[in-house]
């Protein structure tokens, strides 16, 4: 029932993951956006995430995972059935600023679940719970652009009303209370935030989730601008970048078991600044397809896999070190949607340059996992 419990907030949490790309190009016709206004779009988001992630872990670790999931759960309920509503720029930045707190708090409160349970093949259960993160992405943009005419008011809804039964769920599931034994202590924060592998692991998810998130949001928008009609542009996402990450958890969820997991996120940042760069260097939806494909199956393993090395790394006050590490990759989705849409400013055109700040990081990573393998 716990794994079934977090699989399901992991789900919605990639539903989530891949709303704002998805609904961007419908906010932006309908409300005239710019490029840098989506960048700002992205920024709330980023903000609600970064908030989220630096007061959920001690709330989790000294309450327990139940009554974060369930907060976080009801946040994105309320962000969902108000953003059909927005009237302009400032309240679709308030209401996604609302939907990153939520998602921030869920995203902390599942990993840590299920790293409690899993924590003999840490690193291969947590790559199978976020199967269905790859799963909840895609469902987001294959539902909006073949069953709902890409409107971005039916799937809030409809996300919406999946999130409300899985907050049901979850106010039911037996989930345990803390035990004590991981509760964070502030005499044990100088320990935490003096040990050089944290910060490294944080680096590390700083330029990935720039990355991994940068597809989500800014991909349907890059590729419409490019000349791909919307609907193919939003199967792209769905059917190349999520299917792509659906299938790369797979695959490498055996892998892991052998392999250390610091090897398989140093070969996969190599493939992601390759797969990323070569994604934007095309206007052709087969060819985008294909490479968009192959950044998701590059990406697939790097996310649960940092956080395993967190949760072997840190026995104690293990969703405090979660909750610092994921912070900083909010941060890093902050600072790099600024960036892009700077970059981009009015003209969609030029989202084309502005994303090469994607292979840029992902190059980053394969350096920061080098000087990772000195201290773990």
């Amino acid at each position: 029932m716990l794994i079934a419990a977090a699989i399901l907030a992991i789900f919605v949490y990639g539903m989530i993951a891949a709303m704002l790309g998805t609904i961007l190009p419908d906010l932006s016709r309908r409300f005239q956006l710019t490029p840098e206004q989506n960048g700002n779009i992205a920024l709330a988001q980023a903000l609600g995430l970064i908030i989220a992630s630096v007061s959920v872990g001690p709330l989790i670790d000294n309450y327990g995972k139940k009554v974060g999931l369930v907060l976080g759960l009801s946040l994105i309920v309320i962000a969902l059935f108000l953003l059909p509503k927005s009237r302009g720029y400032r309240s679709i930045m308030v209401y996604l600023l609302l939907l990153g707190l939520g998602g921030g708090i869920i995203v902390t409160g599942a990993n840590a679940l299920v790293s409690d349970i899993g924590a003999e093949r840490r690193a291969t259960v947590l790559n199978f719970l976020n199967l269905f993160f790859g799963l909840g992405g895609l469902a987001t943009p294959f539902i909006s652009a073949n069953l709902l005419g890409r409107s971005s008011t039916r799937l809030c809804y409809t996300v919406a009303v999946l999130s409300l039964i899985t907050l049901a769920i979850h106010a039911g599931a037996p989930i345990p209370p803390p035990s004590g034994e991981r509760g964070f202590q502030f005499s044990q924060a100088g320990d935490l935030l003096g040990q050089p592998a944290l910060w490294l692991l944080a680096l590390l998810l700083f330029l990935y989730v720039a990355c991994e998130v940068g597809v989500w949001n800014w991909l349907a928008r890059h590729l419409i601008a490019q000349g791909v009609p919307e609907k193919a542009a939003l199967n792209i996402l769905s059917l190349g970048f999520a299917l792509g990450m659906l299938l790369g958890r797979v695959a490498v969820a055996p892998v892991l078991i052998t392999v250390p997991p610091q090897t398989v996120t140093l070969i996969a940042a190599f493939l992601m600044a390759v797969t990323t760069y070569l994604a934007l260097q095309t206007r052709s939806a087969r060819i985008s397809w294909i490479a968009v494909f192959c950044a998701g199956l590059a990406m697939a393993p790097v996310f649960p896999t940092t956080l395993a090395m967190v949760g072997n790394v840190f026995t104690v006050a293990t969703a405090t070190a979660m909750g610092i590490v994921i912070t900083s990759g909010w941060v890093g989705l902050a600072v790099s949607s600024r960036i892009i849409g700077a970059i981009a400013g009015e003209d969609p055109l030029r989202l084309k340059k502005a994303l090469l700040v994607l292979p840029a990081a992902s190059l980053l990573m394969v350096v920061i996992n080098l000087m990772l393998r000195a201290v773990l």
